[in-house]
């Protein structure tokens, strides 16, 4: 393997990979999270003793881990992109001849 394909591999590849599992493990438990705040904000919405002020503030709830999940979605989508740029990349070196 040559030295440019290591560098790309080394400085784009893994990297991208790396942001993509990150991203990818924070993901899940923030949208199971996301589940719960919807659950828990239709529960308050059907409940015929609950004040606007408790609505208001779980749809808040409810939007911010919404927010969380597009970021964390975001950097999943990035990282997979990076990664394509760095395979991309070593894809077109040109071939060394010997």
């Amino acid at each position: 393997m040559g030295s440019r394909v290591l560098v790309l591999l080394a400085l784009v590849v893994l990297p991208g990979a790396a942001f993509m599992g990150i991203s990818t493990y924070y993901l899940f438990p923030e949208w199971d999270t996301l589940g719960k705040s919807v659950q828990n904000y239709q529960k308050l919405a059907q409940a015929p003793g609950s004040s606007v002020r408790d609505l208001s503030v779980a749809q808040a709830a409810e939007h911010r881990h919404r927010l969380n999940c597009f970021a964390e979605g975001i950097g999943v989508l990035l990282g997979g992109v990076i990664v394509s740029v760095g395979i991309h990349g070593i894809c077109t070196l040109p071939r060394q001849r010997f």
